[in-house]
């Protein structure tokens, strides 16, 4: 059995380039924590690293999972793959999950995190409409 496709609208490549970008700057994102670099480190005040540094390991995985799911998702969606969905359903759970524990559960000690909150809720959306984006392009069958 066959499986038709239909030659996605050019605003499907430009969503899935920019997703794709988005998606690489949280790898980025991830790495510079990971290994700590200078990118990293002078991003934030001495305060803010303690509280960085400080946070569960499960919460850098979280991390890990949805960065790389996102982006292997958007690749799969530039190859116009079904599973692509998947990655990105599997990015959005690992993203929410971290970004409400650092919302509302994570112990900041006072310190000031404004932007990242801001942050924060943006990641969410952001995932949460990748998640639409793979199963709208799977209705429309751009990606097979």
């Amino acid at each position: 059995m066959t499986t038709l496709v239909n030659k996605p609208p050019i605003w499907f490549w430009i969503v899935s380039v920019i997703a794709l970008i988005w998606n690489g700057m949280g790898v980025h994102g991830y790495l510079s924590q990971a290994y700590e670099t200078a990118a990293y480190t002078d991003t934030y005040t001495t305060d803010q690293l303690e509280v960085m540094n400080n946070l569960p390991a499960w919460y850098t995985a979280l991390f890990a999972i949805a960065v790389f799911s996102g982006a292997l998702g958007c690749l799969l969606l530039l190859i116009r793959k079904k599973t692509a969905k998947l990655f990105l359903i599997l990015s959005f759970i690992a993203a929410t999950i971290q970004m409400i524990y650092f919302l509302f559960i994570a112990d900041l000690n006072g310190v000031d995190f404004s932007a990242n909150k801001i942050m924060a809720y943006i990641i969410i959306v952001f995932a949460a409409f990748l998640v639409w984006f793979a199963k709208h392009s799977a209705s429309k069958r751009w990606i097979n």
